[in-house]
């Protein structure tokens, strides 16, 4: 697994925090020194958090579990869309509905009728509507595809939520909590990282801050998938062994029991000729007793 070097955060610029005034004491064994006013970031602990999170992202991906991505600030909404797409994951770029994990059954039936439009426009009664009504539907089915589309293959709720700002997306913190779901998070100078299982300390406001860190999670999901699969083909290779080990006795009895009976007709064929041959020899020497 790939990590990530010191110089690639200082060089992104991960190491900027807030202004003092606005830091969260939580935030102190993460902090470096101050300058200027603001809170300058131990990277060194920033790559060590950064390992952990990724070792534990491998895991939860080659279980074949789901971890949904949020990240709706500005600068980050791009960049997380274009790195999670690449590994199959769900995302929220837009805005946070409310009650997507804790009501997940409701989102659902929204991400369902998403679906139903679409079969209904495809069917020919689509086309005997009006042209307002199909207006209508089909806005109604680009505002679903905005905030529900990235997380229309989530059909049950993820295993863990990776968070950019937990300030700004507390309500995500907060739901995922309740549930008991693991939280990964970038976590700046003003956020409180005991709220999260894997905080990241880092610049959550730089998009390269954001894109080096997401980046690194993402790559860490791939390795876990690649495992996973070459596992389920090593898998799948014993079990067509053993399958084939279990039938060759099989096989060999049917052989055999295919071979008994022409050796049964091969060898009842002789002993016909010799009985009669030996029932000549007993009358002949039956006669030869009489003669004498």
């Amino acid at each position: 697994m790939t990590k990530v070097q010191f110089e690639e955060l200082l060089d992104a610029g991960c190491h900027f925090g807030h202004l003092k005034r606005k830091w969260n004491p939580a935030m102190a064994p993460y902090i470096f020194m101050e300058k200027n006013g603001i809170h300058i970031i131990d990277l060194y602990k920033t790559v060590d958090k950064v390992d952990e999170a990724c070792a534990a992202a491998k895991q939860i991906a080659k279980s074949g579990r789901k971890i949904l991505f949020v990240a709706t600030k500005k600068q980050a909404k791009e960049t997380v869309a274009e790195l999670v797409k690449q590994v199959g994951m769900p995302y929220v770029t837009e805005r946070w509905p409310g009650g997507m994990l804790t009501n997940f059954f409701t989102i659902r039936k929204a991400v369902k009728k998403m679906t139903d439009i679409d079969k209904l426009m495809q069917s020919p009664q689509f086309n005997n509507l009006s042209k307002r009504e199909k207006l209508q539907i089909q806005r109604e089915r680009a505002k679903l595809e905005k905030n529900l589309g990235s997380i229309a293959d989530l059909s049950r709720l993820p295993a863990a939520v990776f968070i950019v700002d937990i300030v700004k997306e507390h309500i995500a913190v907060a739901e995922a909590r309740r549930l008991n779901i693991i939280t990964f998070a970038i976590v700046d100078t003003n956020s409180n990282p005991n709220l999260i299982e894997y905080p990241i300390p880092a610049n959550d406001d730089a998009s390269k801050s954001i894109s080096i860190i997401v980046k690194a999670i993402c790559d860490a999901i791939a390795e876990g998938l690649e495992e996973r699969k070459m596992s389920k083909e090593q898998y799948d290779e014993i079990e067509n062994e053993a399958v084939e080990i279990e039938e060759r006795p099989k096989r060999a009895r049917v052989e055999r029991s295919g071979d008994e009976p022409q050796k049964r007709r091969r060898t009842n064929a002789k002993p016909i000729a010799e009985e009669k041959v030996i029932e000549d020899n007993n009358e002949d020497v039956t006669a030869t007793e009489d003669e004498q």
